[in-house]
């Protein structure tokens, strides 16, 4: 017996076809069947929207889940319902856990927990090298076939040139994506800041954003040497955005993504020394953020993402410089990402281009769009319901986010995993 539902009466948010209109969309068996705006056909179960904004689900890519190694920080089960939570219906996550996803087994060990606690989609990305050290790549066929979505080392950069351009001709020659991050590490080690007059004031350790922009550079003379599928998982400085424009240009394979809070925060939230704000790459300056708003407005920049990463008390409460960085962004990913909408600097389907249908293409998933044929994905939410967020009744186990107390405007009502609700507001 199949079952089916009808969303009506909704403001139908779709990145694909770039449209905000009053619409309804029709589910059968997890999939939608049909989207329109006249006359609807009739179904087993009516989702009375309200009036209120239906889109595709978020498709979050580097999401830190601390298992295995450091199930006291986020476990699937907390990452699940804080992604729930936030209209996340699908979380790429990363491979810096202890020990690091670089064997078939680990990240099958991490597919059976991820399946087994989180109500939302999980896709695991494996490390590109053995150990996330630089050295030795991994198995990246094995570990294609047992699941993996991408190969990253994180944060951490592979200085090695021939390493990785080896992994990077392997990825190519198995069709697999390779996600990195555009940094020089010689350059940005010991940094907690970005350089200039702000990070001088504060006595702070800073590294120039030509670290990012001289990191990039190398990143896309190996990837036009080898052919790869690359993403950069953070473009943070306008320095390095001529150098992506430049890689698109001459048809590279090369695609980039922006953190929610490198679009929405700069250098001097930091503040008092607020260590909650530390983020990795860190805060930038008022005209780098205003460049990646309009380079994801323009499509340069093609993905928005959380960095969910979460860390505890202990590692945030010290010194600026050796707190630990990083900030929880699962449940704070739209509402954030809204501020941007009522400021008028991005539409919504300009949002959930970047947040949902260009990181599903980039992965070659289906969601991301409302049409038939897709899953259905779904967050519905009031883009303009206010509220003043509360760290502590976040659902990651970790509350380290810097919107403490942030005066916000965008709650998720509900969110739908191929047509069933993982969540609903109280």
């Amino acid at each position: 017996m199949t079952h089916s539902t009808l969303f009506t009466n909704a403001r139908l948010i779709d990145p694909a076809t770039d449209s905000d209109a009053l619409g309804w969309v029709h589910v059968v068996e997890g999939a939608i069947t049909e989207v329109g705006r006249k006359a609807a056909p009739q179904t087993d179960e009516v989702v009375d929207c309200g009036g209120k904004c239906l889109a595709p689900g978020i498709v979050d890519i580097g999401v830190k889940v601390c298992e295995p190694g450091e199930r006291h920080k986020e476990s699937y089960k907390t990452a699940g319902a804080a992604a729930a939570a936030g209209g996340v219906t699908t979380m790429v996550t990363r491979p810096d856990t202890l020990p690091a996803i670089d064997t078939p087994e680990v990240l099958e060990f991490v597919e059976r927990r991820a399946n087994e606690a989180a109500p939302v989609n999980v896709l695991p990305m494996a490390a590109l090298t053995k150990g996330r050290d630089g050295k030795e790549m991994t198995e990246i066929g094995f570990l294609l076939d047992a699941g993996a979505v991408a190969f990253t080392d994180c944060d951490n950069v592979v200085t090695d040139p021939k390493v990785l351009s080896r992994a990077l001709s392997y990825a190519r020659s198995c069709g697999a994506l390779v996600i990195a991050h555009p940094q020089d590490p010689g350059l940005s080690k010991g940094a907690a800041a970005t350089a200039g007059k702000f990070a001088a004031l504060r006595g702070l350790p800073a590294v120039s954003p030509m670290a990012e922009r001289m990191g990039l550079d190398r990143d896309m003379a190996l990837v036009e040497m080898t052919g790869a599928k690359y993403h950069a998982d953070q473009i943070t400085a306008a320095r390095a955005l001529p150098a992506l424009e430049r890689a698109k240009k001459n048809g590279l394979d090369v695609t980039a993504g922006t953190s929610i809070h490198h679009l929405t925060l700069n250098e001097l939230d930091v503040a008092d020394y607020r260590t909650f704000f530390k983020i990795k790459p860190p805060l930038r300056a008022e005209e780098d953020r205003l460049a990646l708003i309009e380079a994801v407005k323009s499509g340069l920049i093609d993905t928005i993402s959380s960095m969910h990463t979460p860390q505890d008390e202990e590692s945030k409460r010290l010194p600026f410089e050796e707190a630990a960085s990083g900030a929880v962004g699962l449940e704070t990913l739209l509402p954030a990402a809204l501020r941007l909408y009522h400021n008028g600097d991005l539409t919504l389907p300009e949002l959930f281009r970047a947040m949902a249908l260009n990181p599903a293409k980039r992965l070659g998933l289906e969601s991301g769009r409302l049409e038939a044929g897709a899953p259905a994905d779904l967050v519905l939410f009031d883009a303009d319901a206010p509220f003043v967020l509360d760290r502590f009744k976040l659902k990651s186990k970790s509350k380290n986010t810097p919107f403490d107390g942030a005066r916000l405007q965008g709650k998720v009502l509900a969110t739908y995993v191929a047509g069933v609700a993982v969540y609903r507001r109280d």
